[in-house]
């Protein structure tokens, strides 16, 4: 198998296992709270990390300063990413928080031009510009409260390109399993104390599976992710992450009865068909990658 098939393969079981991560977030719905969301989902992923990892000739500390440095940056702004999609999915509809979360490749354009100095071409402006208007007819803006999960789906996206583009940094400096135990360790941090300050909500014994379930698959999407950028270049493989839009549909409509009203319907085609012809334009041998390696 060559290297571009097995990172197409790998950014397929990321897409896959986010979403799975997703409805089991969204199953537990607000009856737990998201920073006890993320803290189990955390120590999940760490406990599955450490296992993969026995044996191995792996730093969990990191190979040099400038990696450990950029793996903080990066959990945080992973962090930040984590916490704003999971309110988002509470409230919205796993389709449409799918949809807002998937905005991030083309904020990792913008933060790759910025500061990865990569070349930025003049016909990406009009993509962006269609992306931002599919993403507002799904957010609808309006002058009320009922725009916060929206809102926190689309700050969640300018993140996670953030995180996004730290990750493809980091790419040659530090081993995947290091990036992602490192994320896993600082979320448990971050997410601890507000936790605590909440209130700690003792599990049903169904939600403790779920609970256990959302790390188990956020810990195949972490991984999977990371290898897909490993093993080909972010123009390769980067569409096959928009798979999670369809499973994240198909799921909302068996598990939850959803379906899309027309404003979210057409801005998530919009932003659909808006991807395809970007991921074929950076194809192309002439044109130099625009979009980032991933979280």
């Amino acid at each position: 198998m060559n290297k571009r098939l097995k990172g197409a393969c790998w950014m397929c079981l990321s897409a896959f296992s986010i979403t799975l991560m997703s409805s089991t977030v969204k199953l537990m719905g607000t009856s737990i709270p998201t920073f006890e969301k993320i803290f189990f989902r955390n120590i999940i992923e760490t406990i599955v990390i450490l296992i993969l990892i026995r044996g191995k000739d792996i730093k969990i500390l990191g190979n040099s300063n400038k990696g450990r440095f950029f793996m903080i940056i990066r959990s945080f702004t992973g962090l930040t990413d984590t916490i704003l999609y999971f309110y988002s999915i509470n409230y919205l509809y796993l389709a449409d928080s799918t949809l807002l979360n998937k905005l991030s490749p083309f904020f990792v354009t913008f933060f790759a031009t910025l500061f990865l100095k990569e070349k930025f071409q003049r016909k990406q402006i009009p993509l962006l510009l269609l992306v931002l208007i599919g993403a507002l007819l799904i957010i609808k803006p309006r002058m009320n409260v009922s725009i916060l999960p929206a809102l926190a789906g689309f700050i969640s996206a300018i993140f996670s390109g953030i995180s996004y583009t730290l990750l493809r940094y980091l790419r040659h400096l530090e081993n995947p399993e290091s990036i992602v135990l490192w994320f896993a360790c600082i979320s448990i941090i971050g997410s601890f104390i507000p936790m605590i300050l909440h209130g700690f909500i003792i599990p049903s014994h169904l939600q403790l599976l779920y609970l256990i379930l959302t790390g188990i698959f956020a810990t195949i999407c972490q991984l999977s992710l990371a290898y897909a950028y490993k093993n080909s270049k972010a123009n390769e493989v980067s569409i096959y992450q928009y798979l999670s839009i369809v499973f994240s549909a198909i799921l909302g409509f068996f598990l939850w009865h959803e379906i899309p009203d027309i404003s979210s319907s057409i801005g998530g085609l919009i932003i659909l068909l808006v991807a395809i012809f970007n991921y074929y334009l950076l194809s192309k041998p002439s044109n130099p990658p625009l979009e980032n390696e991933k979280k």
